[in-house]
């Protein structure tokens, strides 16, 4: 799988991201911030950034590198950071009224990360990045697992007799060849389709059913990631 180290800005350090594909950069790329909007007025999240593989982080060991969380304030009394190990599903939460916080990772793993900035009995949500924490000797990187956009987890659909299947997906190294979707009523379903470089596609369901579907994400190297199993439900 891909990995990647953080770049960050904390007190006077200046950190930078890359979308390089090579392991170790000298941590030289342009410092520039790059923000995201929140979802319904969220914070702004500024590092890691979203997609991306950074070179530099502080204490770092063959297995582990601290990183540092940075987004912008908007006046909250406090903000909970969860940040979800994509690999093994293990997540970190942490709170904070700062708008900065240091997190030990694992190196060569990818992660996913929010904040919950929370002013009086008021909760907003940022959107979710995604990155990857390098590590050592990497020189190609798997594809992050696809997100899937629908239908969600455990949702209840209308009787029909199709359904569209829809995930995003992204990579480092810019190099997804495709992907394979596994479809079926079985919890491991089989493989539907393989190979489509389109992110959707149709899928014949009946109703009274639940339905189970995955996306493996593939690039050009043969690298891979699973986006997990997911279902839903055909009134």
């Amino acid at each position: 799988m891909k990995h990647i180290i953080f770049i960050f800005c904390f007190a006077f350090l200046v950190f930078g991201c890359s979308k390089s594909s090579t392991d170790e950069g000298n941590g030289e790329e342009n410092p520039e911030l790059v923000g995201n909007e929140g979802t319904d007025g969220g914070v702004k999240l500024y590092f890691p950034q979203e997609n991306m593989l950074c070179n530099i982080g502080s204490n770092v060991t063959p297995t582990e590198s601290t990183v540092y969380f940075e987004w912008e304030a908007n006046g909250s009394d406090n903000y909970k950071i969860t940040i979800e190990n994509l690999l093994t599903g293990n997540v970190i939460q942490e709170e904070t009224s700062a708008d900065i916080i240091p997190i030990v990772l694992q190196r060569a793993t990818p992660y996913k990360w929010f904040i919950v900035s929370v002013k009086g009995s008021k909760t907003e949500r940022s959107p979710t990045w995604q990155f990857y924490n390098s590590g050592p000797g990497v020189q190609s990187y798997a594809p992050f697992p696809a997100v899937i956009v629908a239908p969600n987890m455990a949702e209840n659909l209308a009787a029909t007799s199709s359904v569209t299947l829809q995930w995003t997906g992204s990579d480092v190294d810019d190099d997804i060849a495709g992907y394979d979707v596994y479809f079926g009523t079985s919890a491991n379903p089989n493989i539907k389709v393989s190979d489509i470089t389109a992110t959707q596609t149709n899928v014949p369901v009946t109703s009274g059913n639940i339905y189970y579907w995955k996306v493996i994400t593939k690039d050009s190297l043969g690298n891979t990631s699973d986006s997990g199993t997911y279902q839903f439900i055909v009134q």
